[in-house]
């Protein structure tokens, strides 16, 4: 196991084959999308442990996801409990990736409250705010000190619940590698997020505007059907993504080769 370093290029791929396998079974990739965050919403209702507990389940979520996302890319027919097929091995390491994953999450959006007196804090909670509060420079500067210092945090968890749930890398390893191969593949993440504006936002938006303006009825359809769509696509690209840059088990190296030199990396 080793991460490759890819072309920027095959970060715009990753949307483009996560659309492909959507297609090759869309009602299991619907179904996995959209129950992965229902799960996640129903968990959080409970009063106080709800967050917390979410984000414990999320990466044992996230692991079943890939699993069905692997069973569509292999041919393998698979149920709706794929999606909880993380729990079915090892569990342990999988929760505590999500604990760090919390704590540091917890750590970064507390740091705001140097830059906003907490404003930004109370936001995220659902705590009443003053509405000048939100409109200052202050909670400005604070959403900014909350990307800047969120970021690293979402690295080093993209890929640990895979690293962990197939490869069996310890947690700490597993955020480790996997904030090394997000900043490895730089580029192609730029693209990807590119990607993700463009095609996730930005066109489907102005097309349902458009359409909205001619036919209001075909504007709305429009509007429930398009996230049916975007949002398990989505997904997918995340196990296009993950197989890119590390493979999967018992893979060849001939079909997947382990490094893409930087001096071919655009």
């Amino acid at each position: 196991m080793q991460a490759r370093q890819l072309p920027l290029y095959r970060g715009w791929a990753w949307l483009k084959e996560g659309l492909l396998l959507w297609r090759a079974n869309p009602a299991l990739m619907t179904y996995m999308a959209f129950g992965f965050l229902l799960t996640l919403v129903v968990v959080s209702i409970f009063p106080l442990i709800g967050q917390p507990v979410a984000s414990l389940l999320m990466p044992i979520l996230s692991l079943g996801v890939l699993n069905g996302c692997r069973a569509i890319d292999e041919g393998r027919k698979v149920g709706p409990d794929i999606l909880f097929s993380g729990f079915r091995g090892g569990i342990a390491p999988l929760v505590t990736i999500g604990g760090i994953y919390l704590i540091a999450s917890l750590l970064a959006l507390s740091a705001t409250v140097l830059a906003d007196g907490g404003t930004l804090l109370k936001v995220m909670t659902g705590s009443p705010v003053d509405e000048a509060a939100v409109n200052s420079p202050a909670f400005t500067l604070a959403l900014l000190i909350a990307i800047a210092l969120s970021t690293p945090v979402v690295m080093a968890y993209w890929y640990a619940p895979m690293l962990a749930g197939w490869w069996q890398v310890p947690p700490v390893k597993a955020l480790f590698f996997s904030f090394y191969a997000c900043l490895r593949n730089w580029r192609a993440f730029l693209a990807y997020a590119i990607g993700l504006a463009l095609f996730g936002a930005v066109l489907p938006g102005m097309l349902i505007g458009v359409i909205s303006l001619a036919v209001p009825a075909l504007g709305t359809l429009l509007t429930l059907l398009v996230p049916l769509v975007l949002l398990p696509t989505v997904f997918a690209s995340f196990y296009i993504n993950a197989r890119d840059v590390f493979g999967l088990p018992g893979a060849s190296a001939a079909s997947h080769p382990l490094i893409v030199d930087d001096n071919h990396a655009d």
